[in-house]
C-alpha cells in the first residue's frame, strides 16, 4: 500500500501530526492546507495567550459570547455538557472567567481528522495533536492504528498500547504531570488537583469527550475517578498511581494490551 500523505504542524502551543492514507495526494495535500489553516484560526480566537484573541476578550468582558465567532459559542456548550456529564469535575471556567482550553485542542483534532476522512478514497486518517490522538478508518485493510501509552515513571517506556482493530473510530488521550506539572485543576477549589494518580489514559470514540474525561477524572483521584469512568458508556480508561498501581475498567482489555502492572 501507499505510504500516504503526512504533515507536521506547530499551532496551539504544540504540534500536531497528520497522517492520512488512500485517496488522491492532490486533494489530500488540499484538505491538509485546510485544517492547518483552520486550526490556527482556532488559536487566534481561543488562546489565553494572545491578548487579543475572542476568548481574552470574552474574559476581560469586552465581548459578550454572541459578538465572538461562532465557533466559540459551540465550544463552550460542548464544555457545559462535559461538566455536567462529569458532575463538575471538568470546567471550562478559571478564576471565575471562560477558559475552554480543557476542551479546545481535542475538538480541534478531531475536527480536523473527520474533515481529512471526507476525502474522496481516504481509508484512514490519524491525527496526534499533542499527543492526544484521534483515528478514523485504519492504514491499511486488516491493519489497525495502534498508540503507545507512555510510562511517566519509566521515562522512555510504555505501559501499554492501544489497538484500534474493529474501532471505526478512537481515541486515545492522557491527562497528567508528567509533562506540565501539576497544571489540571480541581474545580472546586480552583488549585492543583491533590490526587494519588500521575495520569489517566482515557479511550473512547471521540477525542473531544475523551480529553474532557481524562481531565476529570485525573481531579477525582484513583478510586472515585475508577468508577466514575466505569460508568460512562464506549469508554475505557488506564489509571496510573503514584505508586506504580496500574488500574482500568472493565472493557479496556477489547483496545490494549498491557505492558506492566
Amino acid at each position: 500500500m501507499g505510504e500516504g500523505v503526512r504533515h507536521a504542524e506547530e499551532v496551539m502551543g504544540t504540534v500536531f501530526s497528520f497522517d492520512v492514507r488512500g485517496g488522491e495526494a492532490g486533494a489530500v495535500r488540499a484538505a491538509l492546507g485546510e485544517v492547518v489553516a483552520r486550526l490556527h484560526e482556532v488559536d487566534a480566537v481561543f488562546s489565553t495567550y494572545r491578548a487579543d484573541s475572542a476568548v481574552s476578550r470574552l474574559a476581560r468582558g469586552e465581548l459578550t459570547v454572541e459578538r465572538c465567532p461562532a465557533e466559540v459559542a459551540r465550544v463552550l456548550g460542548l464544555a457545559a455538557e462535559a461538566e455536567r456529564v462529569s458532575e463538575g469535575w471538568f470546567s471550562a471556567r478559571y478564576r471565575g472567567v471562560p477558559d475552554p482550553t480543557g476542551i479546545v485542542k481535542g475538538w480541534a483534532a478531531e475536527r480536523a481528522a473527520r474533515r481529512l476522512a471526507e476525502v474522496a478514497g481516504v481509508r484512514g486518517v490519524g491525527v496526534n495533536g499533542g499527543g492526544d490522538v484521534q483515528s478514523l478508518g485504519a492504514p491499511e485493510p486488516g491493519r489497525p492504528w495502534r498508540v503507545g501509552i507512555a510510562d511517566p515513571l519509566r521515562p522512555g517506556g510504555l505501559i501499554a498500547v492501544v489497538s484500534t482493530a474493529g474501532a471505526s473510530e478512537l481515541a486515545v488521550t492522557t491527562s497528567g504531570t508528567a509533562e506540565r506539572g501539576a497544571h489540571i485543576t480541581d474545580p472546586g477549589t480552583g488549585r492543583p488537583a491533590v490526587t494519588d494518580l500521575v495520569a489517566v489514559t482515557v479511550v473512547a470514540p471521540r477525542l473531544t469527550w475523551a480529553d474532557c474525561w481524562a481531565t476529570a477524572a485525573f481531579a477525582r483521584g484513583s478510586r472515585a475517578g475508577l468508577g466514575w469512568l466505569e460508568s460512562l458508556p464506549d469508554t475505557e480508561a488506564l489509571l496510573l498511581t503514584a505508586d506504580g498501581e496500574v488500574l482500568h475498567t472493565a472493557g479496556l482489555a477489547a483496545h490494549i494490551a498491557l505492558k506492566r502492572g
